[in-house]
């Protein structure tokens, strides 16, 4: 059983940058891919960012490449991602999602992958 409590969000204006944390309970972190999506009022929930065990290996959405970026930290059982070049529609609630699949693969861009959520973080970007 993991538990994800998200953390970080908040109201920015347009180009500016936030960092969510998304930190874990349970002792077998390091065996959890983590993913990172988001949700817009009246919008599907949709992939963002996923980090394989290590660290070593990403995915990223298209919408989001170059300005974002995923990282863990398993001594603290917590991952990240940096938001830089914030947009207005990169406005939604933002949700940590885990895994108990410790290896990345393009399964994880689905939410149907992963098997526990947080309870998200509201990010409002102004214009």
């Amino acid at each position: 059983q993991v538990q994800l409590v998200e953390s970080g969000g908040g109201l920015v204006q347009a180009g500016g940058s936030l960092r969510l944390s998304c930190a874990a309970s349970g002792r077998t972190f390091t065996s959890y891919t983590m993913g990172w999506f988001r949700q817009a009022p009246g919008k599907e929930r949709e992939f963002v960012a996923a980090i394989n065990w290590s660290g070593g290996g990403t995915y990223y959405a298209d919408s989001v490449k170059g300005r974002f970026a995923i990282s863990r930290d398993n001594a603290k059982r917590t991952v990240y991602l940096k938001m830089n070049s914030l947009k207005p529609e990169d406005t939604a609630v933002y949700y940590c999602a885990a895994d108990g699949t410790a290896y990345l693969s393009t399964s994880h861009l689905n939410k149907g992958a992963y098997d526990y959520w947080g309870q998200g973080t509201q990010v409002t970007v102004s214009s």
